[in-house]
């Protein structure tokens, strides 16, 4: 188990638990990636970090919501614990009631980590909405719960390749 509290916060009191909609599991992964590849499969809502010996570690996702469904191919160029979120001027077009800038912690929508895809605006980040999991309702990030995004990270180097497909 993580700590999954950020310095100095403490954990909804209403204890809910970061619950997945598809456990955390070794499953085999033939296909001839490299270890540390991730595989993100927006149609399945899973993601596939690739351990070797064809197998992969699969996590439950939530994906972009249609009009914001995208693949190709990208790499892991930064990371960040409990990381502060600043909305796109795009996505503040779109919602004019959303914040600003905001903090890293436990009501931060990047939730626990994220994993920067590129020079892009995509990322693989936790969620303080970890109920989403499975749906397609985000901008086009791959959200994750937080224990998830914690294992994942742990594991993830600087420079992975994320290919991200239908």
């Amino acid at each position: 188990m993580f700590d999954l509290s950020p310095r100095g916060q403490q954990q909804p009191a209403d204890g809910r638990p970061q619950a997945t909609a598809v456990a955390r599991e070794i499953v085999s992964y033939p296909g001839g990636y490299s270890p540390g590849t991730i595989i993100v499969s927006t149609n399945e809502r899973r993601l596939y970090y690739v351990l070797g010996n064809n197998q992969a570690i699969r996590y439950g996702v939530g994906v972009g919501r249609p009009g914001f469904e995208w693949t190709g191919t990208r790499v892991v160029s930064s990371k960040r614990e409990w990381p502060d979120w600043t909305p796109p001027a795009q996505m503040l077009r779109r919602r004019p009631d959303l914040p600003r800038h905001m903090q890293g912690g436990l009501a931060n929508p990047l939730g626990a980590r994220a994993m920067y895809l590129g020079g892009s605006l995509y990322r693989i980040h936790g969620s303080n909405e970890p109920e989403t999991i499975g749906q397609a309702v985000s901008s086009g990030c791959i959200r994750m719960t937080n224990e998830d995004v914690v294992d994942l990270y742990e594991r993830v180097h600087v420079g992975a390749r994320v290919i991200v497909n239908r």
